[in-house]
């Protein structure tokens, strides 16, 4: 999802300072599909506009575990995978200013962009057209691998790290930084709020942040999900309906009823009967990203005139905006805190959907 940095990119890059570079602490893959395993790992010196961030807690996106096992192709090895990043400030450059040491800050799925096309300057830098720096599985400017959250420290570029305010705990807060982004920008664009009606499809670590938002925005919420197994968690968390699709029979029901649904899942989804829950001019827009190939049949979009769209995280101002409205309304992340030790049996436990909802790791623990 990056590109190599231009020589006028690199140009751009933060000056680094005297001090060398430091070896921390962190859980990698050393191969695709391989067991992550505890390493080190070099982070480049604090550089002008760099700040040292001593991450706290980091969040366990399903896009990590298709990341690394190269589900998405062109994997770099070895990857410390994490985006969902919160912690707090202990190191500021000397140019820095808007930071300062002991400033609780998160860091979420792009540490750089190339800062002066069209979607930089708006302030979308998640669609930055020379390509996002992921924070990790991608190519710094210097040419050097990043690396993520599953690591005690992080050095970034001040433009590229959020606050996190007082009214939100670091734990809860941390899956926002994915997870809630992901969810907020699409409800915020298609312009979910009173007199809406939206459908979130999958009750999971993105669903659930869904629920949530779109209920504090104003909108009548539904959740789709394929049994009735987390039906009470959902009315819990906002929802007011809640449908099994399991069986087929919620599609014939709720044909033409919603202005917007919001696909969470990573897996291929039935594109035309998902469609026909669509009011004439609603969308479907998916924030799931699945491995495999979906087929449409272009009469679901052509009657009705429907939208089938996707949408890819926020910008860095857009993310600072989603937590100052989480923190707002008390919204965070519902997680499972577990230790650096236990993230191989979480992935097998998220691919199980057996979490309720998020895994957080205790990063005092790696």
């Amino acid at each position: 999802m990056s590109v190599t940095p231009t020589a006028q990119a690199a140009q751009a890059a933060p000056a680094a300072s005297a001090a060398p570079a430091t070896r921390v602490a962190a859980y990698a893959a050393p191969a695709a599909g391989a067991p992550l395993e505890r390493t080190t790992i070099v982070r480049r010196p604090v550089g002008e506009h760099d700040v040292l961030i001593d991450i706290k807690y980091s969040g366990i996106c399903h896009s990590d575990i298709h990341q690394v096992r190269d589900g998405w192709g062109e994997g770099i090895y070895p990857m410390v995978p994490g985006h969902e990043i919160a912690g707090v400030v202990s190191e500021v450059g000397a140019a820095v200013t808007r930071f300062s040491v002991g400033d609780r800050v998160g860091v979420g799925c792009f540490v750089d962009s190339c800062r002066r096309c069209e979607y930089c300057l708006r302030g979308q830098e998640q669609y930055c057209v020379e390509g996002m720096t992921g924070t990790y599985n991608a190519l710094d400017r210097d040419g050097e691998p990043t690396y993520g959250g599953y690591s005690t420290h992080l050095v970034v570029d001040e433009k590229y790290t959020v606050r996190i305010p007082d009214g939100l705990s670091l734990d809860v807060a941390a899956p926002l930084l994915c997870a809630g982004i992901t969810l907020y920008s699409p409800l915020r664009h298609w312009q979910a709020g009173p007199g809406k009606k939206v459908a979130v499809v999958g009750l999971g670590g993105l669903g659930h942040i869904g629920v949530k938002i779109a209920h504090a925005l104003g909108a009548e919420v539904t959740v789709l999900s394929q049994t009735l197994r987390k039906k009470e968690d959902a009315l819990k968390l906002g929802a007011t309906h809640f449908h099994a699709t399991g069986d087929g029979a919620a599609f014939e029901e709720l044909a033409g009823r919603f202005d917007l649904v919001l696909s969470t899942v990573s897996a291929p989804l039935g594109l035309d009967a998902y469609l026909g829950l669509l009011k004439v001019d609603g969308a479907l827009v998916n924030v799931g990203a699945p491995e495999e190939q979906v087929s449409l049949n272009l009469f679901s979009v052509i009657t009705g005139r429907k939208t089938l769209a996707g949408s890819m995280i926020g910008g860095v101002a857009e993310t600072q905006e989603m937590l100052d409205f989480c923190a707002e309304h008390g919204l965070g992340a519902e997680i499972e805190l577990i230790r650096a030790d236990q993230i191989n049996e979480a992935y097998e436990r998220v691919l199980a959907s057996d979490v309720r909802y998020r895994f957080v790791i205790d990063a005092s623990t790696i």
